[in-house]
């Protein structure tokens, strides 16, 4: 049967502002994730659906990439943002054939991505040809022979792009990045791209891996955590369990991020007493540091570390470990010991005392872990900041010891996993090597485009041939007025998707939907119930198992679309054995256990209660795959972002009804704004001497380089607490702001947080207004 979701929209009319929260979760994120998970799936369907949530013999959340404790698994093992996430893809609602028949391709445009993501589950594929106004339903084996087509005329096979987001299993990446190396291109840009990938370049140059260190026991190991450029109180909530158990057992936490975030503040677990009565103080400190600060942060306490060791000789720095496992030290001593602290001071925003307090922290510490997220991936001295945090630890040797290391954490729950299976522009020639030898083929060995190098690829005429493997790839992207002209300049747009979203709606001269089984589905391939396998954030492997009744005969695994397609563009006589691929996954995770280092006995060990980690030499055995052999030290020229007069340096960021490009609810109400989200965040004294009064619609236009001006419009001004000259608003409403150039040195991630802006008074303008306006030099 035919059910739609919501008809109404967005009415920024209602938006409401109340005093930000001061604890998190509790009572009220119960509720909340409950009511939503009733209201999508009803009552019978939310208690099945949710018992199975990151069990063992459930599916995993396809929300973020938090591990699940070895231990005991609480019996709601997920967050009040995971139930959303569950409740987004098991909805009863569906958009099918009638939905497109009634609404064209112009009405959709018209609409916002929370209104198509409430519509429903797609149910069957569907074609725009060139012409047309409305979406039409198209048979699979047409589908593939439409890609195909178009895949074989291009000039080159690096004339198509093949994207893929975070929440992919391991089976199905592992087969496109074969298929997509067998027709010939490394054109493998994904998610990670845009979030972590400047975590990964700085911690294989200093480690030799690009992985984090640690795993989740070894939180209540540490006696201190560094959190910094991170709200687990929205983004990784389940996070808030192991920092109250660290805090149980002793430790102490401090928060490094511009804007106070409730979960770092308190947090009330609701499946303990204490979290249902008075909760858990969860930091001791919080440092309020300015966008672009955290390098300054880093070298400061590295200067005040150099001096409290120089107080007491052999009581600070770890001499055995540097001089045995370590290069470089010797430079960065002298670069460090050079640092000027009032420019630490003036950069980070930080007092004297603050860093002196965290910097005694560090000193006495004898177990450090350093968390961050993307408040610290994406700035232009990303690279850089994440490589002066891993100095911080490696100089007190807090790599390859319980309780101490580097700690990302990521995001979509599969995005390392996606990585490790081979989904990437750049992989090594050891991997390439075996996955030639296993299959016959020759992988190419010219690098690819990474997101931003795909946009500028097709918005050249370079790139002809979209194919998007889940995800939303314009409403994740930057400078959006670039992507979707980009978008539109190809001759083919695919979106491999479960749900309605952004990019249905900006596509080639011809376009195809291609729905697919979620984690919560069950997927019977050859009369047989099929497995995938993901791994988390910290480098553990274990399945997932869907168990639901998919919404439509007509969805196709993400596994069976690939294989499929593959048969088709590649021919029968392809060595790859596609078919039987399709069939029996565990035949994909046997060829995984021969070409992906660390997978030996893949199917066996994931079959184990925890499932396998992953080897990571420098936590196991202090190894370092580097260069030098050692783990390297970097000396980095001290960089921040001062704030030009007149001016505010803005960052982008979720609500708490968001999670990546998909919104739940129009609630972030840990920030306390309700029913709408053309907010801005800034501090009353820069919106006193901007001349603008709290409440004030503003516009906010983006001062870049190339003179080329980026506006959104009609953000109401919202006092907050914020460092001067900083400011805060949701994406992906702002990313028309970004320019695709500014980008982080080295790993090429777009700088979201880091956007010079100026504010103007708000005037209804002609002309495209959602997601934003770009025009020429003013």
């Amino acid at each position: 049967m035919h059910r739609n979701g919501p008809t109404d929209d967005i009415d920024e009319s209602a938006l409401t502002v109340t005093p930000p929260k001061a604890q998190a979760a509790g009572v009220r994120a119960v509720g909340v994730g409950l009511g939503r998970a009733v209201a999508d799936m009803g009552v019978v369907r939310t208690a099945r659906t949710l018992a199975r949530v990151n069990q063992v013999n459930g599916f995993d959340c396809p929300g973020c990439a938090w591990p699940e404790p070895s231990g005991h698994r609480r019996p709601a093992e997920f967050c009040e943002n995971g139930a959303k996430a569950v409740a987004e893809e098991a909805t009863r609602n569906t958009v099918g054939p009638e939905f497109f028949a009634e609404h064209s391709v112009a009405d959709l445009a018209g609409k916002s991505g929370y209104w198509l993501g409430r519509q429903g589950r797609l149910t069957h594929p569907m074609v725009l040809r060139p012409g047309d106004t409305h979406y039409r339903p198209i048979a699979w084996n047409d589908a593939y022979r439409v890609i195909a087509e178009q895949l074989r005329v291009l000039g080159s096979p690096d004339e198509a792009v093949f994207y893929t987001s975070g929440r992919t299993a391991n089976e199905t990446a592992f087969l496109y990045q074969l298929m997509v190396r067998s027709f010939g291109t490394n054109n493998l840009p994904d998610c990670s791209n845009m979030c972590h990938e400047s975590s990964g370049t700085a911690l294989t140059g200093s480690i030799g891996i690009g992985k984090g260190s640690v795993t989740v026991d070894d939180f209540a190991a540490a006696d201190l955590i560094l959190i910094a450029g991170q709200n687990p109180g929205t983004n990784h909530p389940r996070m808030l369990s192991a920092l109250a158990d660290a805090k149980k057992a002793g430790a102490e936490i401090v928060a490094v991020n511009p804007l106070p975030e409730t979960g770092l503040i308190g947090f009330r677990d609701p499946q303990t007493i204490r979290g249902l009565t008075t909760g858990v103080d969860i930091a001791d400190d919080f440092l309020q540091i300015r966008l672009g600060g955290d390098m300054a942060l880093f070298q400061g306490l590295a200067k005040l570390l150099f001096e409290a060791e120089d107080e007491a000789p052999g009581t600070v720095l770890d001499r055995d470990f540097i001089e045995s496992h370590t290069a470089g030290f010797a430079d960065y001593e002298r670069h460090i010991r050079a640092v000027d602290l009032n420019t630490v001071y003036e950069a980070s925003g930080l007092t004297p005392d603050e860093l002196a307090r965290t910097a005694d922290r560090l000193a006495r510490s004898r177990n450090t872990i350093v968390c961050w997220a993307m408040g610290l991936t994406q700035h232009k001295n990303a690279v850089a900041t994440i490589e002066e945090a891993t100095n911080l630890l490696l100089a007190r040797g807090m790599i390859g010891k319980p309780g101490a290391g580097v700690c990302p954490v990521r995001g979509h729950s599969n995005v390392q996993g996606d990585r490790t299976m081979g989904i990437w522009e750049r992989m090594p020639e050891p991997f390439l090597a075996a996955l030639d030898d296993e299959f016959a083929i020759t992988s190419p060995r010219t690098h690819g485009y990474d997101t931003v190098d795909a946009i500028r690829a097709m918005r050249d005429g370079k790139a002809r041939v979209f194919f998007g493997m889940g995800g939303n790839f314009v409403a994740a992207t930057p400078d959006t007025t670039v992507t979707e002209a980009a978008l539109r300049n190809c001759a083919l747009t695919v979106q491999v998707s479960t749900k309605l979203n952004r990019s249905h709606v900006v596509h080639g001269a011809t376009a195809l939907i291609l729905p697919t089984l979620g984690r919560t589905d069950l997927d019977i391939q050859n009369g047989r119930r099929q497995q995938v396998s993901v791994e988390d954030s910290m480098s553990m492997v274990h399945l997932s198992t869907g168990r639901l009744t998919p919404v439509s005969d007509e969805l196709r695994s993400e596994v069976a679309i690939v294989c499929e397609l593959a048969r088709e563009l590649l021919g029968p006589g392809h060595p790859v054995p596609w078919e039987r691929f399709r069939g029996d996954y565990d035949l994909i995770r046997d060829a995984i256990a021969r070409v992906v280092p660390g997978c030996t006995d893949y199917n066996n060990r994931v079959r184990q209660r925890n499932g396998f980690v992953l080897p990571h030499p420098p936590r196991d055995t202090r190894e370092f795959r580097t260069a030098t052999g050692k783990a390297n030290f970097a000396v980095n020229e001290l960089s921040w972002v001062p704030v030009p007069p007149g001016r505010l340096v803005l960052q982008t960021l979720r609500s708490h009804d968001q999670y990546n490009t998909t919104i739940y609810g129009l609630d972030d109400r840990y920030r306390g704004v309700h029913h709408g989200r053309r907010v801005v965040l800034v501090n009353a004294g820069d919106i006193a001497e901007l001349g603008f009064l709290d409440g004030d619609l503003v516009d906010l236009v983006a001062e870049w380089t190339d003179g080329v001006e980026r506006r959104v419009t009609g953000f109401r001004l919202v006092e907050y607490s914020t460092p001067r000259g900083n400011a805060a608003a949701y994406y992906p409403e702002t990313n028309p702001l970004v320019p695709l150039d500014h980008v982080a040195a080295r790993s090429n991630t777009p700088v979201s947080k880091a956007v010079v802006i100026r504010l103007e008074p708000h005037i209804h303008r002609p002309g495209p207004q959602d997601p934003g306006h770009r025009s020429g030099p003013e």
